[in-house]
């Protein structure tokens, strides 16, 4: 009994990077929940010059290399960045090199997926009943939370489970912008790196990697079920 305990227990770096994991990952989703309805609103719902432009930009951490974003993000929101150096400055509030840089990393990499996910649910909302709360009296605002909104829930819950998902696993924009700290910015990805420059850290690299696979199994299997729920609940 003693070594089954012994074997499921976690470390102390086991445990250090799944908290830190599951912090940055929460943060990284919810951040940007609100920006990812606001983007897929605009692609599914209205036309506008640069569409096709705008819909390449947030998908471009998709297909260029992580240590691109991870780089592009030091350049803007480093202590010297466009962007950074006045947070710092004014706000003092500082991304690189610490978890809210990591929670940025992740949630950058994993905005295209909440971003598709919520279009896709929002051009499956039957117009109609849009148009017939328009004609019912609501205004835009209303018709958004009232009808929108909670038809296109499904949606939101997967792409924010998906999200999530994809900010357990980042690792190439993470160790670029913020480096490999440990407490401060070494999630679980980069906890694995880091075992496996130790000479017999194959062992240790086993376990975090079966931990990953596990937390990530469990974020899929959640968002298919919530997805589900919802969806039997919008039919009645």
């Amino acid at each position: 009994m003693e070594s089954i305990w012994s074997a499921i227990s976690l470390t102390p770096l086991e445990s250090e990077a799944l908290r830190l994991s599951l912090w940055v990952s929460l943060w990284a989703m919810l951040a940007s929940l609100p920006l990812a309805v606001g983007a897929a609103w605009l692609l599914a719902r209205r036309r506008f010059p640069g569409k096709t432009l705008f819909d390449g930009l947030l998908h471009l951490p998709l297909v260029v290399p992580p240590v691109v974003t991870g780089y592009l993000l030091l350049v803007v929101f480093g202590r010297r960045g466009l962007v950074g150096a006045w947070l710092h400055d004014q706000l003092g509030i500082t991304f690189a090199f610490n978890w809210k840089g990591a929670a940025l990393a992740a949630g950058v990499m994993a905005f295209p997926l909440m971003v598709r996910a919520i279009r896709l649910s929002l051009e499956a909302v039957d117009r109609g009943l849009e148009q017939a709360a328009h004609t019912l009296g609501a205004g835009a605002w209303r018709v958004f939370f009232t009808v929108t909104l909670p038809l296109t829930l499904p949606g939101i819950l997967s792409g924010m489970v998906l999200a999530f998902a994809r900010g357990l696993g980042e690792f190439g924009a993470t160790i670029t912008f913020v480096s490999n700290i440990p407490g401060q910015t070494r999630t679980l990805p980069l906890a694995l790196y880091s075992v496996l420059q130790s000479p017999g850290g194959e062992a240790a690299a086993q376990r975090l990697c079966l931990i990953s696979i596990v937390l990530a199994l469990a974020a899929l299997l959640v968002s298919e079920l919530l997805a589900r729920r919802v969806q039997r609940r919008l039919k009645g």
